[in-house]
């Protein structure tokens, strides 16, 4: 793998002193206006743009302090961007909120009045773009996936952005992604994706992946709820595959579970050796501040943020102490400190 020197600046604003990457993540839109507004007892269409932005800057700045970047959304983030800690790089999405449920295959859109080279004058360090993608759907639906990520590859190549791709896991048949029988196929499904998305027609540069498994199915995990569907070696086998799979340099996001989950996973991940080069994490940290801002509002939660959210940033940061330098999987010689 071969990296432009623009990108490298880029990848070294969005990374720590040890070139890892400790990002919070706050481009949540509709899920995001869904929890305000069960938290507050109000329709989701009463949850206003300066209701979002709020929430939005509180986490930013609260939160950036601890984090080598944060990622967030064009459509109510950037005020939230310009609030963050100056030592915080910026990863704003491009893709709109959820998926087109009117066909099959979970197929994504971008923002209309959003481009790659919007996020490039808006400041931001990277493009990000989140895709729903199982290898086991119609191949047809996958081709169009594949050919969406090849467009958007090419217009951040263009541009000397960086392009990290979220893929997240589902089942075609509409199972349940959290239960048991998914949890069983979640190896195959993370890991085929992360070989099929280190081909390098996606020009993609940073992989944002799933944990291949799900702690709560691991028996003895601390999170273990009951039903096995892996051992801890057989579950720390699922790491090690996941990481030779991928051939650009890949992090965990939380994928919305909360923050002792991500914690067991990471130290999973740790355990198993994995060469993961960090996070990028988002409801594991501030999601149980969401009722405090509804009912109590943005001071109240920066107040929460600053106990509750701050540690479990902090628990996350530790939990990625072993967590290797992004160079080092892209292949490229130790950036000089910018």
């Amino acid at each position: 793998m071969s990296l432009s020197a623009g990108k490298i600046r880029h990848m070294q604003a969005l990374s720590n002193q040890a070139g890892v990457i400790a990002a919070a993540a706050m481009d949540q839109r509709g899920s995001l206006q869904k929890a305000i507004a069960g938290a507050r007892g109000i329709s989701t269409d009463q949850v206003t743009t300066d209701m979002m932005s709020e929430f939005k800057i509180a986490v930013s700045k609260v939160l950036t302090p601890h984090a080598s970047a944060i990622l967030l959304d064009p459509e109510y983030g950037l005020p939230a961007a310009k609030a963050r800690s100056k030592n915080a790089g910026l990863l704003l999405a491009y893709e709109e909120s959820g998926y087109d449920n009117t066909k099959p295959g979970r197929l994504p859109d971008l923002l209309p009045h959003v481009s790659a080279k919007r996020i490039a004058d808006w400041g931001a360090n990277a493009v990000k773009i989140l895709l729903y993608y199982s290898p086991f759907d119609d191949a047809q639906v996958n081709d169009i996936k594949h050919a969406f990520i090849e467009r958007i590859g090419s217009e951040c190549e263009s541009l000397d952005i960086p392009f990290f791709l979220e893929f997240v896991g589902y089942d075609p048949k509409g199972g349940d992604e959290k239960g048991l029988e998914f949890a069983k196929i979640k190896p195959q499904v993370v890991i085929k994706s992360m070989q099929e998305f280190s081909k390098p027609q996606y020009k993609v540069d940073v992989l944002k992946v799933e944990v291949p498994i799900n702690a709560n199915f691991v028996e003895g995990s601390s999170v273990y709820k009951g039903q096995k569907a892996y051992s801890r070696q057989e579950a720390l086998e699922h790491f090690r595959r996941g990481a030779e799979a991928a051939k650009k340099p890949f992090i965990y996001l939380s994928a919305g579970v909360g923050n002792a989950q991500f914690v067991e996973e990471l130290n999973m991940a740790a355990e198993a050796g994995t060469d993961y080069s960090g996070v990028l994490c988002g409801r594991a940290t501030w999601k149980e501040g969401i009722p405090v801002y509804a009912k109590q509002g943005a001071k109240a939660l920066e107040d929460w943020l600053a106990g509750e959210g701050v540690k479990n940033i902090n628990a996350v940061n530790a939990a990625i102490k072993t967590a290797k330098p992004w160079y080092l999987k892209a292949g490229i010689p130790q950036p000089a400190l910018a």
